[in-house]
């Protein structure tokens, strides 16, 4: 699948997503039942899983979570403003501490100690407010997943805009 980006430059995606290993696909979907299963809120896991897949680019998995999430429940607004999170009025101070850890975990540094480091320590001491070790070590998995999902899906070319919520 070629995608053209201007007259002078294309980008054609070398894998497909039939091509995934079987058993990466086992691991990925073993992992994914096992956070699903920790007990951490569904609707949580969907704002995470929404918002990084946001930061990553992500098309499938913006289009598969913004799906869920819906079903799910959540509004439209809510999910349409989580790229400006910090601005909206309505996330919850709980939320909003899960938010800003997931996103100074997916944003990781590149060596030495930094100011994106200090941020992770942060919002992880902010994170025990609301939640156990336990849970913190759940929601870590989490959005470990999500960014092992986002980086599966663009470089396996995912089919973007196929993803149909169960029944």
């Amino acid at each position: 699948m070629t995608q053209s980006i201007n007259k002078n430059l294309s980008i054609t995606a070398p894998l497909s997503s039939a091509q995934v290993s079987g058993s990466v696909m086992a691991c990925m979907l073993k992992t994914e039942e096992h956070v699903n299963n920790s007990g951490i809120e569904y609707a949580l896991l969907e704002l995470i899983r929404y918002r990084v897949s946001l930061i990553n680019g992500c098309a499938y998995c913006i289009d598969m979570h913004f799906k869920e999430a819906l079903a799910a429940g959540e509004t439209a607004q809510r999910m349409a403003s989580l790229s400006i999170w910090r601005e909206a009025p309505y996330y919850t101070d709980k939320e909003r501490v899960l938010l800003n850890w997931a996103e100074a975990l997916t944003d990781l540094p590149h060596g030495g100690v930094t100011h994106e480091e200090f941020r992770l320590r942060e919002a992880t001491m902010a994170l025990k407010a609301y939640f156990s070790d336990k849970e913190v070590s759940e929601l870590t998995l989490a959005v470990i997943q999500i960014n092992a999902w986002n980086r599966l899906a663009k470089t396996f070319d995912f089919d973007v805009g196929s993803f149909e919520v169960a029944g």
